[in-house]
């Protein structure tokens, strides 16, 4: 067990009075970064079939999804308060089908080279590609579930790599 790991865990955008901070990562090094998170959209199969066959409304749903999943990884320091603004080396969004379940598996991958990880920026971007095709196929289904949002891979930084089970 490495010394980081023998340590009570902390919330780090507390201070030592509980009152909410932004960390001071002015003295930490610039590293590679990389965070992976994922997300599925569970959908009826009717709203599945009019995602699939292109025939929505609203226009092409997955690539308007892929788009705004970037877009949201650009501007996270914007949205969630204590997030760092930093550079972006690179931010991607893939998805994959699953005609059996109706579901569209989204993975959304973030890259830079900065004294601080890119976990929130992964995150947010499978979290608003999962909102747009909710919203751009909620008048064939409001019962749409965005589901399991999650961290799957992180790497950099001072606490290395790190995969989820």
């Amino acid at each position: 067990m490495n010394q980081a790991e023998a340590a009570e865990p902390v919330l780090s955008h507390l201070d030592e009075s509980g009152h909410i901070r932004m960390v001071d990562v002015s003295s930490k090094a610039a590293t590679q970064r990389t965070a992976i998170a994922e997300a599925r959209v569970r959908m009826s199969a009717q709203a599945y079939r009019l995602l699939t066959a292109r025939d929505n409304g609203k226009g092409e749903v997955l690539n308007t999804a892929n788009v705004a999943g970037v877009m949201a990884a650009k501007r996270c320091a914007e949205l969630i308060p204590l997030c760092h603004s930093l550079p972006l080396s690179f931010a991607g969004v893939e998805f994959s089908l699953d005609d059996a379940a109706h579901t569209v598996a989204i993975r959304a991958t973030c890259r830079s080279d900065y004294k601080t990880g890119v976990e929130m920026e992964a995150m947010t971007a499978c979290s608003v590609a999962a909102l747009t095709i909710y919203d751009m196929c909620k008048a064939a289904d409001k019962g749409i579930v965005i589901e399991t949002v999650r961290l799957a891979y992180k790497s950099g930084g001072k606490s290395g790599e790190w995969r989820s089970n």
